[in-house]
């Protein structure tokens, strides 16, 4: 009996990747290919985009898939099967399974791109490899805008409304200011990557990536980088202390750029420990394994399950 392959595809708001795994028993890549996603030409481009690449995906491996697993940048809404939450906002409102299923002539999963980064870190990441015996892991994607995926016996918890994880858009403090999705405050507009690097221009009054201020901050050479750096770890305390408090979970995964910041694993470790409602922390933070490619392998693994 031959074995199918595994077909995925992440849609970014920079680029758009796509994978294909050897089997479901077997996440040997056999192809992966990435093309720019150039999301401001509009919501049939982005379609267009993703049919190009599952025909370069074809012509590399010589094979045609029979469903194809997608992560997005949002959910489907379940009563309406349109998409929503989306911070590519263009996505917003629109059937988009459907569109991509007439387009690719084949059936589609969509699931979002943060439960995707979760589900591959839980079956063949640092879950797998340290913590097998693990049921209830948390992934969170920290970068461009702030995500999370919860994993419960290597199941993503979806939830009735297809917002479970959605830990980015709680409020945390006023002083983020607006939203992308309407709201004031959300944990987005405090600790994601735009956020910190306009604290830190607001106060200093200089343009610095956030690896560079990280830098500085760790160099000990810019008073301003490490106020911002310390201002990340409080307010990550008490954000994901909320999420500890809720599911209780074993491990909790830091992925994205902002997850790249040290500083979390000790300080912001410390200052989660004074929010959760228990006498001790036991919650194990961990650094992904499985790096760019999480997002792209999970998305491959939902026409797995």
């Amino acid at each position: 009996m031959t074995r199918q392959t595994l077909w995925g595809i992440d849609l970014g708001g920079t680029k758009t990747e796509g994978v294909v795994l050897q089997a479901g028993d077997d996440p040997k890549t056999i192809a992966r290919l990435r093309i720019p996603t150039e999301r401001k030409k509009g919501y049939e481009h982005i379609i267009n985009q993703i049919k190009k690449l599952v025909s370069k995906m074809e012509k590399e491996t010589s094979k045609q898939p029979h469903k194809i697993g997608i992560g997005i940048p949002g959910t489907l809404e379940p009563s309406t099967q349109t998409v929503k939450n989306a911070n590519t906002t263009v996505l917003n409102g629109r059937p988009f399974k459907e569109d991509l299923e007439k387009a690719l002539g084949l059936p589609v999963i969509l699931n979002n791109d943060a439960n995707c980064f979760a589900l591959a870190e839980a079956k063949f990441g640092i879950v797998k490899m340290y913590y097998p015996e693990a049921v209830t892991i948390f992934g969170v994607i920290m970068g461009t805008g702030v995500g999370g995926g919860i994993i419960i016996k290597d199941k993503i918890l979806t939830g009735k409304q297809g917002i479970g994880g959605e830990w980015g858009h709680n409020f945390l403090d006023e002083s983020g200011g607006k939203c992308y999705c309407g709201k004031t405050g959300c944990v987005e507009t405090v600790i994601s990557g735009p956020a910190l690097e306009k604290y830190y221009s607001k106060i200093s009054g200089k343009e610095k990536s956030l690896k560079e201020i990280n830098q500085l901050y760790e160099n000990g050479s810019d008073q301003k980088a490490t106020e911002t750096i310390m201002r990340l770890c409080k307010f990550f305390g008490k954000a994901i202390a909320q999420v500890i408090n809720i599911i209780d979970p074993s491990i909790i995964i830091l992925g994205g750029g902002v997850g790249n910041i040290q500083s979390l694993y000790t300080i912001g470790f410390e200052e989660t420990k004074k929010h959760v409602f228990n006498n001790k922390l036991g919650t194990h933070f961990v650094s992904p394994k499985l790096g760019d490619s999480a997002g792209v392998i999970g998305a491959a693994y939902l026409v797995n399950g």
